[in-house]
């Protein structure tokens, strides 16, 4: 029973994550996405209470389960002592090739910049994934200003600061209606020039 009942709830975020990206996310309903499963409402709240829960899940799913990754990598690197460079640079590799590559993460991204003005969709993507993502740069940043690899100061405001310059590059393609996959030789470039930029900026002056 528990192996179909998750099979189950898998099924729902699937098909629940084509309506959103069909018709939007207001636009999509209950009764709609029932209809497409072959079900009963009530059995769709009984997995999901809301349909902002229903959401939540599906970005956790298709759009920021590799961060999940990617933080989880940066975390146990924290333990292990790693240097701050090439602790960013896998960081910063494993994030690009989610954000550049999975197309279906960068439309779920593009669907909530789309409704984040009316909902709490922005919120909801927001502590999903990348909250716990610039929780563990936080972390890192911390060790790195106890360390003396960069300057005391605010390590939120750090881990805030390197994500933007990891991203800078690449925010054009958000506007593009297909973009093109980048090549790990591309992304690694990407990653090398935003680490480069930011321990410029960050490594303490002699």
């Amino acid at each position: 029973m528990k192996v179909r009942t998750e099979a189950r709830r898998e099924a729902i975020v699937e098909a629940a994550a084509k309506l959103f990206l069909e018709v939007g996310y207001e636009a999509a309903s209950m009764n709609e996405l029932a209809k497409r499963l072959g079900g009963s409402k009530a059995t769709l709240y009984g997995y999901f209470p809301s349909k902002e829960e229903l959401l939540a899940a599906v970005v956790r799913v298709f759009a920021t389960a590799h961060l999940a990754e990617a933080t989880e990598a940066l975390l146990k690197e924290l333990e292990s002592r790693l240097e701050l460079k090439p602790a960013l640079l896998r960081f910063g590799e494993r994030v690009l090739q989610v954000l550049t590559n999975d197309r279906t993460a960068a439309s779920i991204h593009r669907l909530v910049l789309a409704e984040a003005g009316r909902s709490r969709i922005g919120q909801l993507f927001h502590d999903a994934g990348p909250r716990q993502c610039l929780d563990a740069l936080t972390e890192l940043m911390t060790t790195a200003m106890a360390r003396g690899e960069v300057r005391q100061g605010d390590p939120r405001v750090g881990a805030n600061q390197f994500l933007a310059l990891l991203t800078a590059e690449i925010n054009a393609r958000s506007f593009e209606p297909d973009p093109p996959p980048l090549k790990p030789a591309e992304i690694r470039q990407l990653v090398k020039r935003a680490v480069e930029m930011f321990l410029l900026g960050a490594t303490p002056r002699p």
